[in-house]
């Protein structure tokens, strides 16, 4: 709390050379390329960060496979030499996972000519990862026995990658790197609007949490508000070439399916690719495909049913999955860029509409829009705008500065070297499924050492604080300090997956969660719980999207 009041009072002191509007994966990315680089950089967020559409993905880096059937070649060749530039410079957060699929009969194409597909996207991504291999009936009921080869056609196996923690708290490691990098970041910060004065834009901003309103001035404004874009280019009186349609997507988590950590994919009843994602002993299943006017989502009894009838008719399950299986649910809007002047989707299948994104820059005015993307192209949505922001006229001190990816090897190294000397994997919960010194490396990198300092210290501090979660009290601790934890849900849905994984039950009823909204909040630990438990927070992401 402490660290957000700290930035808002410097938000309105400050003269920066750039104002980001919108904390997504396209605002983080943008805040710690330019922060990187010597840019001097502000970034506000009307929710939490990552608090909307960046909260409610796959928790995939893919390459887009399905882009192939619509011959979208370069954005296929382009997303996979993303993911595995993302595999490399992220290591412990994001992996190649091999991907399970089946088809059945009476599928648009045959078997052979997937096939074929899979080995052209194996060689678009450079060959980077795994070969693909086609599977017959007899090996997917040997290797995966839970899919249904009832109406069974082909199947294949091939590599993508996915996030090994949830999509939110990725997007919060980049807002991290830049506030290290000297941005000034706050959670809870509207803006209502930005004009143009002396050749700088002013932006009128409010505090959610106070009411208070002040001015941000910057030289650059960027708006990269995710499905709220177009809206905020009407404050400000912005044109620009592209626009906005929505799809709404949901995905519902369940009880784990298959032990195996691997990805099952099958194609559901109106052709869309869908998902049984491992999530630790969970599993994630979606997603739907709705075209929607508006950001606001929530999932439908419709949207419910639709994932169950197809993932019971693809699954052979001791008992079909009811509703009464689902732990949580996530339902969000894909924002689809489109061109201006065309009618929406233009003549392409709407099913068929990529994830690309586009950038619109007005150099007379120093103004950028952020239109489409995903989280797997995000390194080059961050150099984009470091060049544009650049040709504006900002400085770039640093402009050779890599400014993503996980520490230097020589960190990793001295950190599990000191973890080792002090058998840190000895405090591992038993009810953990991986080993401490792993799951603290991944989550904060080189913050990791102030833990084992803390640890080292008082080795209560390697407790487990919230009976049922894997979190230890000295990480509670950092995030504290470091997190711009402001409501209680910031931390059991985005900065943790607490939210994803347990019944809203189980997190009210969980022995020390008062104990970690203490350390988190101090006096105001019962307000912030009561706040949680009284509204829908804690119930699914239909009210965490309003």
């Amino acid at each position: 709390m402490k660290l957000r009041l700290s930035n808002i009072r410097k938000l309105g002191q400050g003269d920066f050379d750039v104002l980001v509007i919108g904390g997504g994966i396209n605002g983080a990315v943008s805040a710690a390329a330019l922060s990187g680089k010597g840019a001097k950089v502000a970034l506000i967020d009307q929710r939490d960060f990552a608090g909307f559409t960046s909260q409610q993905s796959s928790n995939l880096a893919w390459g887009g496979i399905k882009y192939l059937e619509s011959r979208d070649f370069g954005l296929v060749r382009g997303l996979c030499k993303s993911r595995n530039h993302l595999i490399e410079n992220f290591p412990s957060r994001i992996k190649e996972i091999r991907f399970f699929t089946t088809i059945e009969k009476g599928f648009r194409f045959p078997p052979w000519f997937i096939w074929a597909g899979t080995w052209v996207y194996w060689l678009f991504g450079n060959c980077f990862t795994q070969m693909p291999r086609l599977l017959n009936r007899r090996a997917t009921q040997q290797e995966e026995p839970v899919v249904s080869t009832a109406n069974y056609y082909g199947g294949f196996e091939y590599s993508d990658a996915y996030l090994h923690d949830n999509d939110s708290r990725f997007v919060f490691q980049f807002i991290r790197a830049a506030m290290d990098h000297g941005c000034i970041a706050a959670n809870y910060v509207a803006s209502e609007g930005a004009r143009r004065e002396n050749g700088r834009w002013v932006t009128r901003v409010r505090d959610v949490i106070s009411g208070e309103s002040f001015d941000i001035r910057a030289k650059v404004l960027i708006n990269a508000a995710g499905p709220f874009v177009d809206d905020h280019n009407a404050l400000t009186g912005e044109k620009t070439e592209h626009q906005h349609v929505f799809s709404k997507g949901i995905h519902l988590i369940v009880p784990q399916i298959t032990p195996n950590r691997r990805i099952l994919t099958f194609f559901a009843d109106d052709g869309r690719l869908f998902f049984v994602i491992p999530m630790g002993v969970r599993t994630c299943v979606g997603t739907t495909d709705t075209r929607v006017d508006s950001p606001y989502s929530e999932v439908t009894e419709e949207d419910r049913q639709f994932v169950l009838d197809n993932i019971n008719k693809r699954l052979n399950l001791a008992k079909p999955l009811t509703t009464a299986d689902i732990i949580a649910e996530r339902c969000g809007v894909r924002p689809l860029v489109v061109k201006r002047t065309g009618n929406g989707n233009g003549e392409r299948d709407w099913l068929q509409m990529s994830r690309k994104h586009e950038i619109d820059a007005n150099q007379e005015t120093a103004h950028i829009s952020v239109f489409g993307g995903k989280l797997t192209d995000c390194v080059n949505v961050g150099n984009e705008i470091s060049t544009l922001v650049a040709g504006m006229g900002v400085s770039m001190r640093y402009p050779a500065y890599k400014w993503y990816g996980e520490p230097h090897a020589s960190v990793r190294e001295e950190y599990f070297h000191q973890a080792q000397l002090m058998n840190l994997d000895s405090y591992t919960s038993p009810n953990s499924i991986e080993a401490l010194s792993t799951r603290l490396w991944r989550r904060y990198d080189q913050q990791a050492l102030e833990l084992l300092a803390l640890i080292r210290e008082d080795p209560r501090e390697a407790e487990v604080l919230i009976k049922g979660t894997d979190y230890i009290r000295c990480e509670i601790e950092l995030i504290r300090h470091q997190e711009m934890v402001t409501k209680l849900e910031d931390f059991l849905r985005r900065r943790s997956k607490i939210a994803l994984v347990m019944r809203h039950e189980d997190i009210r009823n969980a022995e020390g969660l008062m104990a970690a909204c203490e350390i988190l909040f101090g006096d105001e630990a019962r307000e912030k719980f009561d706040e949680y438990f009284a509204s829908d927070a804690g119930q699914g992401p239909a009210a965490t999207t309003a």
